[in-house]
């Protein structure tokens, strides 16, 4: 079986699953639109998809997914944005009320702007410096996990310099959160104030 096949294969599932047994959700989806509480700011990894990872139906989640689930700071100049043309879109007009970074180990994002950092000549053309949004997180952290985690953390704080965000969250209006999922152990973690702990009670490992 090709991939377009498998493709085809689970287009059929979904189409079995949510069409002929229970239509009812994408003809309200369809009539009403699209009403998510949500954003969640993933990594374009296939390893991590946030709808899969959370259990989600369609229309819980809106999803923006890049390389390394980065944030860029506010900057309205007039050239290809995006990622922030999905925050806008999701805080302005679908008016989330929270929006999660995500981020996970692994990831070869935070792998580029870890060569980078030591000096590796740059191969890509877009990559680097896509990935030099997390450079301080970056210069300050060594390990791979620090990076990760410090460039989850830099995207909040990004999030923050969009002033239609940043006033939404003032009043109460917005909830800003920064996860990190552990591909090895299968376990997740929460950003609280500077530091990440687990999600689950069962997770004895602390952040490193």
């Amino acid at each position: 079986m090709t991939e377009t096949a498998k493709l085809l294969s689970g287009f059929s599932a979904f189409r079995e699953a949510y069409f002929a047994d229970s239509p009812e959700l994408f003809r309200a989806l369809h009539r009403e639109g699209q009403k998510p509480r949500i954003l969640v700011i993933a990594c374009s990894d296939s390893r991590v998809d946030p709808a899969i990872l959370f259990n989600a139906e369609p229309g819980e989640l809106f999803v923006v997914r890049n390389v390394a689930n980065l944030v860029p700071p506010y900057q309205p100049d007039g050239q290809y944005h995006g990622t922030s043309a999905a925050i806008e879109f999701a805080v302005r007009d679908l008016g989330v009320s929270e929006i999660l970074v995500l981020g996970h180990s692994s990831c070869g994002g935070i792998g580029a702007l870890r060569d980078l950092a030591r000096g590796r000549p740059e191969t890509r053309e877009f990559i680097g410096p896509w990935v030099a949004i997390a450079a301080d997180a970056c210069s300050a952290h060594a390990g791979a996990r620090e990076v990760e985690q410090a460039a989850i953390r830099q995207s909040v704080a990004n999030l923050r310099t969009f002033p239609w965000l940043a006033e939404r969250e003032a009043a109460g209006e917005l909830a800003l959160h920064g996860w990190w999922f552990d591909l090895e152990t299968g376990s997740l973690w929460r950003l609280t104030n500077a530091a990440f702990e687990p999600v689950d009670a069962g997770t004895r490992e602390t952040s490193r």
